[in-house]
């Protein structure tokens, strides 16, 4: 992969551009090394057994291919928006671009259901036994909607302390592991032990869909493009060492995990990594590591719900999607019609699946935004810029397009249909604002539509 220059990047930005490069790694490992690896694990081991690392390695390999894509779509168009920007460039067909952007969001709040259900899980059941699911979930998305509605500041404060919290979690689970088995415990050969009934191959495919949602998030860095110091040095060292780093961490957690736990315990639990507490026979208590793990989950919740609602406020003011989404609460200047809308949705995706099944949905929502992307990069390779950019060979978008693909050739009927619906769903509202925008035309009344900005 190189670096091709013809002089210093467009500075034209109205944002500061004050984040380094290490500020950018330690953004996208806070967003990548989320709270997906706290509650399917259990789900891995469920297609793999004690293999769990398998799966692992191709959603990193997966994970990679498409970081570098992403790397040069993003220093060579160092603008927020994403990959629905990425496709407005490349397409300029408005419906592409809405497309994109539209499953950016059902992303978002798939992925909030999904940690909202985990929430309602062992972790919970652990601090208060028998405690009844549903309305835990129902209050856990208010909740989240309510801090949402305060302001993204408060959001984000809210984020920095959990992130510190949720990497102590990780970071006691790989040292009671490494306790474990340093004194002799545990059982190394199930790392090579597969999940009884299922083929291997099927298994590890199956997983790797499991194991891609937890490394997502590196996805959302192309949104803080204009506010980073020179892009074109800083986000291919900051992608591509925090994805390595969150699979560095991964692998260590999932081998922990398989060594400690028996596997027919670990393929049951929602909460896979409180069973190496508590299996590990070490003084830590059980409880205090639920606390962790929920703040965890609470928190990677929070943020795909903020980025979910500023998604649908971007699409309103690129006028496409009803100009109602675009409403702003006043005094607290938040997008709150988006807001309330999108964790309605997510209370009701909350139904749809469990925490595997709506996890499976969120990496079939993103892997169709992938594809765009890096079919968006081979189009835009004739497209010449007047600054230093990084550039990716084509053959690995291609490669990541097509592992892409096999990855959707793995997903079950539920989940599509899931996506379908979503489709249908945001086509309707599209067509709504399309024809609103034709009445204003005709009146007269039109304002300029802004280019997409996904925030």
């Amino acid at each position: 992969m190189a670096t091709t220059s013809t002089a210093e990047p467009d500075r034209s930005t109205k944002l500061k551009r004050g984040i380094t490069t290490l500020l950018l790694f330690f953004f996208i490992v806070g967003d990548t090394l989320g709270a997906g690896i706290y509650t399917l694990v259990g789900s891995m081991a469920q297609d793999v057994g004690g293999a769990i690392w398998i799966p692992l390695i191709l959603a990193l390999v997966l994970a990679l291919l498409t970081a570098g894509t992403y790397a040069e779509l993003i220093t060579k168009y160092p603008h927020a928006g994403g990959a629905a920007r990425f496709a407005e460039r490349a397409f300029d067909k408005s419906y592409v671009t809405f497309l994109i952007g539209f499953l950016m969001l059902a992303s978002g709040i798939t992925t909030s259901a999904a940690l909202a259900n985990a929430f309602a899980g062992d972790y919970l059941q652990a601090l208060v036994p028998g405690i009844s699911p549903i309305p835990v979930t129902l209050v856990f998305i208010a909740l989240l909607v309510l801090v949402n509605l305060r302001g993204v500041r408060e959001s984000l404060i809210t984020n920095v302390g959990a992130t510190v919290i949720e990497m102590t979690g990780l970071i006691i689970i790989i040292a009671v592991a490494a306790i474990v088995f340093g004194s002799g415990g545990g059982d190394p050969s199930r790392l090579t032990t597969f999940a009884d009934g299922v083929p291997p191959l099927t298994g590890a495919f199956a997983a790797t869909i499991t194991a891609f949602f937890s490394f997502l998030g590196f996805e959302a860095a192309a949104n803080m493009a204009e506010e980073v110091k020179d892009p074109s040095r800083s986000y291919p060292r900051a992608l591509f060492g925090a994805i390595i780093t969150a699979g560095v961490v991964y692998m260590l957690i999932a081998i922990g995990a398989a060594v400690v736990v028996p596997l027919d315990q670990l393929a049951t639990s929602e909460g896979p990594l409180l069973e190496v507490i508590e299996a590990s026979g070490l003084a830590f208590p059980p409880w205090l590591f639920a606390i962790i793990a929920l703040v965890a989950i609470g928190n990677g919740a929070l943020l795909f719900m903020v980025m979910a609602s500023r998604a649908t406020y971007g699409l309103a003011e690129a006028k496409l999607l009803p100009k109602a989404f675009g409403a702003v609460l006043p005094g607290r200047r938040t997008p709150w019609v988006s807001i309330v809308a999108c964790g309605a949705v997510t209370m009701a995706m909350s139904f749809i699946g469990d925490v595997g099944t709506l996890a499976d949905t969120t990496v079939l929502l993103l892997v169709l935004v992938f594809i765009s992307a890096n079919v968006s990069v081979l189009v835009l390779k004739k497209d010449k810029v007047a600054h230093k950019h990084f550039t990716a060979p084509r053959i690995v978008s291609v490669l990541a397009l097509i592992a892409s693909v096999a990855l959707l050739t793995q997903q079950s009927l539920q989940t599509w249909l899931i996506a379908g619906g979503y489709v249908v769903v945001g086509t309707v509202l599209f067509l709504i604002a399309r024809a609103h925008r034709r009445r204003e035309h005709r009146a007269g009344t039109a304002e300029p539509t802004r280019s997409i900005r996904l925030e």
